[in-house]
């Protein structure tokens, strides 16, 4: 049976992405660290495993093939819950990901992961985690797929999409709910070579932007 484990599957991103994947009659395997919040989705194909990622939670990547990393520190917390969640625990995702002989991991960065130093300072050390996160997938030996969304939105999804950068920064933006659905096509679509897309809303539609 192919498993898709999700981690992080009660954020913002990673619930409407869980749900997304139920719908397709996909088997999920959804990390928590408090289940409750998954307590108004229901189906037969939803597994939940509740863990702190602080700890070990190798034990969740047994019998899945695909890994889809959604976690995030949140947008309140300090640089040592970034360095924690968004660097260490991805960076442990992706060695149990490689000792569990999983297939395909996708990694939910950020724009900017690129160059860290050139985003606001506000913002570097989270995008220093993304960074070393990323490079540290990207040494792994696994066949993986990075996706850096632009600034976020709460806006209902247009399902239309771009991987060129406006030059506008007001304009390099997307909704969550398109995040969402490009993950989605990631994991049922896996490109034949590892890649690393920067998505923004545009006007393509996702199997033309993201390599499949």
């Amino acid at each position: 049976m192919k498993q898709t484990l999700i981690i992080g599957a009660s954020g913002q991103i990673g619930k409407k992405f869980t749900q997304l994947m139920l719908d397709n009659n996909q088997h999920v395997v959804a990390l928590v660290r408090d289940k409750s919040k998954l307590s108004d989705i229901n189906h037969d194909k939803l597994s939940i495993v509740e863990e702190d990622l602080n700890k070990d939670f190798e034990h969740a990547f047994k019998h899945c093939e695909n890994v889809v990393f959604a976690a995030g520190s949140g947008g309140n917390t300090g640089a040592d819950k970034t360095v924690l969640i968004d660097l260490w625990a991805a960076c442990r995702a992706a060695d149990y990901a490689k000792n569990n002989g999983v297939k395909h991991f996708t990694m939910l960065s950020s724009i900017g992961a690129d160059a860290p130093s050139k985003g606001p300072e506000n913002m570097q050390p989270y995008l220093v985690a993304k960074h070393m996160a990323d490079e540290h997938l990207i040494h792994s030996g696994l066949h993986y797929s990075i996706i850096r969304p632009g600034s976020l939105t709460n806006e209902t999804g247009k399902g239309k999409f771009t991987n060129q950068r406006p030059e506008q920064k007001e304009q390099a933006t997307i909704t969550r709910d398109d995040v969402a659905k490009a993950l989605l096509f990631a994991v049922t679509n896996p490109p034949k070579k590892s890649t690393i897309t920067e998505l923004f809303n545009g006007n393509q539609s996702v199997d033309e932007v993201l390599p499949s």
